[in-house]
Order: structure tokens, then C-alpha cells, then sequence
């Protein structure tokens, strides 16, 4: 038979037996008076209450029980209700993977990876296995909706939200305001960023005082409805709208070669979250995004750095946008940073992403990077980056003869390449020992000739 987590004698069942035979006195009390009787109507409602929470006790320690590892969510360490499956292939529970993903974070939590999109994928397995698990132990599965923090919105914070859309076609100084609490609401709460896709006409007017002024924009009143955007982006239900939204994508252009670094960086961030979809990916690639992005890491200010090569690293997946962005010096502007030694593992891997561009791996190869990466192999400690390092060598390799002389002394100094094909990644060991492979036939070859 089911256990059913209520065993007879348990305190909390007493308890309650308790409450329901003073509860049926009093309603007995209540129904046989012909005046009202107050304080009876308050005990009662006491009395309701303590069952509520008896109840949720129960729950609560129903789900105490010792459960399958599988079965628990990596954030919240509990027994998952809803679980759902991330870009990584990570499983959590719904609601806190989504408070995660609402606080800006756009990596796995587990594995650290960039994730390529936020669609969250329903895990039916996993939870077919937790619903079986809990029928077999007499445990009834509270729905999802139960956990997740209630953002109903009232009339009042829509009066509001209206309000201050109309206030952007106003005065500068009542634009300025207005902006400042727009960006204020869309990061402190995430009803506010599903209120603008709720009105085909909300972003149009949150940025018309952009849209309208050619020159001397008012930088405060930029950086604010830049970052609204950027806080709308971060809403998965937005991110089409926002980026098909007219104007929208030129003004974060335009925003990533004026105004305050803040201003620019941010305009980098709301690129790198619309551009979880491949479809708003080549929207901005045709935008002409690739290019002031590029410009904006050459420079190097530190605030803007980790958006810029994030946002880089994501339009990047596809093939048009790779072009575009060599097209613009990426790869210089990638390089001159790694060899000053700024942000090494994160431009590397929009290097390796770069290298199946024949005109990048011409590049590299010009502006010294096989010297360079070989050094990067031998010094660092992240198994990441010195994957990322012998990947770009590899098509340098099979693309530009005139550099096997630099791998062949390389290899006769350190042994560096021998020493990843021994002990690198998976995919570290196989472009180490294909480049061996190059470089002993070469050598072959020359023997025989």
C-alpha cells in the first residue's frame, strides 16, 4: 500500500483534528444564532488559517522524504515540479532557472557555457520519472504555478506604465524623468518588461525621443531608454519584438558610437540578448552592428569589454556574420587584445570561432598569431583556451605552409604540441595530432625527395 505521509498519532495530524472540531462548533455556534456573531466569525477565520499552514507543513515535509539526485535542481537543491531543459542541456526547475535568467545571467549555471538562446525546453522524462516517484510514495504533485512569485500586475501599475509612456512625447525635462523610472521598473520588476508587449505601440513611443532627435541628444536621457531596452531584451517574449520593432536596431547602433561609455556598453548587452535569436542575428549583422562593435573593443575600456566580445561571440555563430566581422578588423582588434593580454579567453574563442574564415586564417597567420598562440599554450592553465589556441593553428597549418617551420621549432623546443595531444581535451588532441600528422608527412616528404 502508498505511504501516505500522514501516520496516526503524528502531531500535526491531532492538530489538526483539534482545529476541525472547534471549526465545526463554531460554525454550528454561528448558524444557530440569529445575530451575527463576531468574535466566533474571527476564530473561524483563525482556525482556517492554522489548517492552511498544517497543510503546507505537510507538504512541506512530504517532500523531505529522500529523493533520486536526478530529481533535484542544481539552484534550488530541492525536488524539481517543473523541470525544464536549458540551451546547455541542463535540467532545473522552472522558476528558478527563470529568476536566473531575469537577473541578466546568460550562461549555464552548471557549465558556465554561453548559452545560445533562453528557450526553456520542457523535460517530460524527468518529470514523468518525479510524478511515478511521487504517486509510489502517496505524494501529490503540487502544480507548478504554485511556486512561481506572483507578478500580477494591478490598474494602478498600468495607469502607471501609461502614464509615463505618454510623458516620453512630452518636455525634455518630463522625458528625462520618465525614462529614469522606465529603466528603473524593467530591472526591478520583470511584469514591467511583459507590459511592452502587450501594446504594439509601447517601444515606438519609449523610443521616440531618439528616433526624433538627429544631434544633441541628451546624453542621461540616451544611456536611460538604451538601458530600458536593454531590460526588455532580457524578456524571451520580447526579443522579437523588440529587435523587428523599426528604429530600434539603428538606435542601438548609433548608441555603440555615441554617448556615454555606459550608453555604449549597455547598447552592446541589448545586442548580445536580442541575438539569442539567429533570426534577430542576422538582423543586426545586416544593421551594420559588426562594425562600431569592433571599434568599441579596439578600444579597450574596460566597462564595455566583456558586452562588446560576448555580443561579438553571439552574432558570430553564423556564417554571414563572420564574414562581416573580419570584414570590419575583428581579427586584429582580437588580437592586438589577446597579445595585451586583456580578456584572453573569451576573444579566443571568437578567434576559433573566426578561423574557418579563409581571410581571418590570413590574417592570423600576417599578424603573428601562431608565435603568439603557441605561447598562450604554454603558459596558461585553462584546458579551454589552449583548445581554442591549437584550433586556430590547425587551419593556419593547412592553409599556410610558410608557418610549419615556426610549429617545427616550436616542437623541437617545448614539445608543446606533443604535450596537448597527450594531455588536452578531446578536441585539443585531435587538432594537436593532426597538425603532428601535417608536419611529420612534410617532413617525410623531404626525406624521400
Amino acid at each position: 500500500m502508498a505511504k501516505t505521509g500522514v501516520v496516526e498519532g503524528d502531531p500535526l495530524t491531532v492538530k489538526e483534528m483539534e482545529l476541525k472540531r472547534e471549526l465545526q462548533r463554531l460554525v454550528k455556534a454561528i448558524l444557530s444564532q440569529e445575530e451575527i456573531n463576531v468574535d466566533a466569525i474571527d476564530k473561524t477565520q483563525q482556525i482556517l488559517l492554522a489548517l492552511k499552514e498544517l497543510k503546507l507543513k505537510r507538504r512541506s515535509s512530504s517532500f523531505d522524504l529522500p529523493f533520486p539526485e536526478e530529481f533535484r535542481c542544481p539552484l534550488s537543491k530541492q525536488l524539481m515540479r517543473d523541470p525544464v531543459m536549458l540551451a546547455s542541456g541542463q535540467t532545473y526547475d522552472r522558476p528558478f532557472i527563470q529568476k536566473w535568467l531575469k537577473a541578466g545571467n546568460r550562461t549555464c549555471p552548471q557549465t558556465q557555457q554561453v548559452l545560445s538562446h533562453t528557450i526553456l525546453t520542457p523535460n517530460h522524462l524527468i518529470r514523468d520519472m518525479i510524478s511515478q516517484w511521487c504517486k509510489n510514495n502517496g505524494i501529490q504533485m503540487p502544480d507548478s504555478v504554485q511556486f512561481l512569485n506572483d507578478e500580477g500586475l494591478t490598474e494602478a501599475d498600468r495607469d502607471l506604465f501609461l502614464s509615463l509612456l505618454e510623458k516620453m512625447s512630452s518636455t525634455l525635462s518630463d522625458q528625462k524623468v520618465a525614462a529614469r523610472e522606465l529603466r528603473l521598473l524593467t530591472k526591478k520588476m520583470p511584469s514591467f518588461r511583459s507590459l511592452f508587449g502587450e501594446s504594439a505601440d509601447a517601444i515606438p513611443q519609449l523610443v521616440r525621443p531618439l528616433s526624433q532627435s538627429n544631434s544633441n541628444v541628451n546624453p542621461n536621457l540616451q544611456e536611460d531608454i538604451i538601458t530600458t531596452l536593454l531590460n526588455l531584451s532580457i524578456h524571451d517574449n520580447n526579443k522579437k519584438l523588440v529587435a523587428e520593432t523599426p528604429k530600434v536596431i539603428p538606435l542601438l547602433v548609433d548608441a555603440l558610437r555615441s554617448g556615454t561609455i555606459e550608453t555604449r556598453s549597455n547598447a552592446a548587452a541589448a545586442l548580445f540578448t536580442l541575438s539569442a535569436l539567429d533570426s534577430n542575428k542576422e538582423l543586426i549583422g545586416k544593421s551594420g552592428a559588426l562594425k562600431p562593435l569592433v571599434e568599441l573593443l579596439d578600444e579597450g575600456n574596460p566597462v564595455a569589454m566583456k558586452d562588446v566580445a560576448s555580443a561579438l561571440f553571439s552574432l558570430c555563430i553564423i556564417q554571414d556574420n563572420k564574414a562581416r566581422a573580419v570584414r570590419d578588423g575583428a581579427v586584429r582588434a582580437i588580437l592586438k587584445k589577446i597579445m595585451s593580454n586583456v580578456h584572453v579567453d573569451e576573444l579566443l574563442a571568437i578567434l576559433a570561432m573566426l578561423s574557418n574564415n579563409q581571410k581571418a586564417v590570413e590574417e592570423m597567420g600576417d599578424l603573428g598569431a601562431v608565435t603568439c598562440l603557441l605561447n598562450i599554450i604554454r603558459e596558461t592553465s585553462c584546458a579551454r583556451s589552449k583548445e581554442n589556441c591549437i584550433a586556430v593553428l590547425y587551419t593556419i597549418c593547412y592553409s599556410d605552409r610558410t608557418k610549419w617551420k615556426t610549429l617545427r621549432d616550436e616542437e623541437k623546443t617545448y614539445g608543446t604540441i606533443s604535450q596537448l595531444a597527450q594531455n588536452g581535451t578531446a578536441r585539443a588532441k585531435r587538432k594537436a595530432n593532426g597538425i603532428l600528422d601535417r608536419l611529420n608527412r612534410a617532413i617525410n616528404l623531404t626525406h624521400t625527395a
